[in-house]
């Protein structure tokens, strides 16, 4: 078993909805947020168009983040999805240098967005962030308590990511990679999708059909 994601770029409409859906269900502070959608423009003048790019985490099968942490906090578990136990981490960021996809992030503060935290904040709040690094998660919380309730991880939205599930044009798919019945391998087989900078040799297990 491995997660991943297919975005398709063709699809994204770059209304940032993920991006605040991913911040609503980590509880993450104002100066955050795991994932965004970059505005690109591609082609040569005058031929060019505008791109969405959504960014987050590759969660990568050859993770540069991983063994360069000096505790051993940053890790990548059996099924791919790469984490960062918060106990562990001294916050030294050698993790981010090492990113070449720019997806980790120092959590300076659990502030909130108003001067007293709103009760949802506080509902919500992760002290145990504070100086730490952080980046997305696959939700892995999400995607395990809803597969041991018997929903679908990619299929059923109690099992999915939240991104996944929050876009409103569905261009984020999510499933089990090594699994050729799974949505997530055929969409991948038949769309010629391909990971962002395959140079670095980290082997994402995001990948984007842009054509």
């Amino acid at each position: 078993m491995r997660w991943g994601m297919v975005i398709d770029v063709r699809r994204c409409v770059g209304c940032q909805t993920c991006t605040i859906a991913c911040k609503q269900e980590h509880g993450l502070p104002a100066e955050l947020q795991w994932r965004f959608v970059a505005d690109c423009e591609v082609g040569e003048y005058p031929d060019v168009r505008r791109v969405f790019l959504p960014m987050q985490c590759m969660h990568c099968a050859e993770p540069p983040c991983v063994p360069v942490c000096p505790t051993g906090a940053s890790r990548r578990r059996e099924d791919g999805i790469v984490w960062i136990d918060y106990a562990a981490c001294v916050g030294c960021g050698y993790c981010a240098v090492a990113c070449p996809y720019h997806a980790r992030h120092l959590s300076r503060t659990t502030d909130g967005y108003f001067e007293h935290p709103t009760p949802s904040e506080q509902a919500s709040a992760h002290p145990e962030r504070r100086g730490v690094m952080t980046k997305c998660t696959f939700c892995k919380e999400r995607v395990d308590a809803g597969r041991e309730a018997g929903y679908v991880a990619g299929v059923d939205p109690e099992a999915t990511p939240m991104c996944a599930v929050a876009c409103i044009a569905g261009a984020i798919l999510f499933g089990d990679l090594d699994d050729p019945t799974s949505a997530i391998s055929q969409r991948l087989a038949a769309s010629g999708a391909v990971p962002l900078m395959p140079e670095c040799g980290t082997q994402p297990s995001v990948y984007y059909i842009a054509e």
